[in-house]
């Protein structure tokens, strides 16, 4: 059973900084597409930020230029960088991961994933 664990989430003021951490129980570089995906109340889950395994990544535009999505196959850890938050972003935030392929265009379905953290809750007040 493969398991994923999210830290580094907390409260901080616009314009702040936080950096996301997923820690999985198999090794990263056998994933096909890693990702993080958030969820405010009463919405529906969407990506954010997607990097597959051969290190090719993609953002949300509503967090290009912001947001930075990186991995260390060594630790197999997922990592976010997020910058300049502002309050639209609160949410909580979930790393999730994929091993049975698939395409490029389907990167920020959340349905094509098949594994899950628990999720971190981020708040940026303003």
């Amino acid at each position: 059973q493969v398991q994923l664990a999210e830290s580094g989430g907390g409260s901080v003021q616009a314009g702040g900084s936080l950096r996301l951490s997923c820690v999985a129980s198999a090794d990263t570089y056998s994933y096909d597409y890693m990702g993080w995906f958030r969820q405010a109340p009463g919405k529906e889950r969407e990506g954010v930020a997607v990097i597959d395994k051969y290190g090719t990544f993609s953002y949300a535009d509503s967090v290009k230029g912001r947001f930075t999505i990186s991995k260390d196959n060594a630790k197999n850890a997922l990592y976010l960088q997020m910058d300049s938050l502002k309050s639209e972003d609160t949410a909580t935030y979930y790393c999730a991961a994929r091993n049975d392929g698939g395409v490029w265009r389907h990167r920020f379905l959340p349905a094509r994933y098949n594994y899950w953290g628990q999720g971190t809750q981020v708040t940026v007040s303003s």
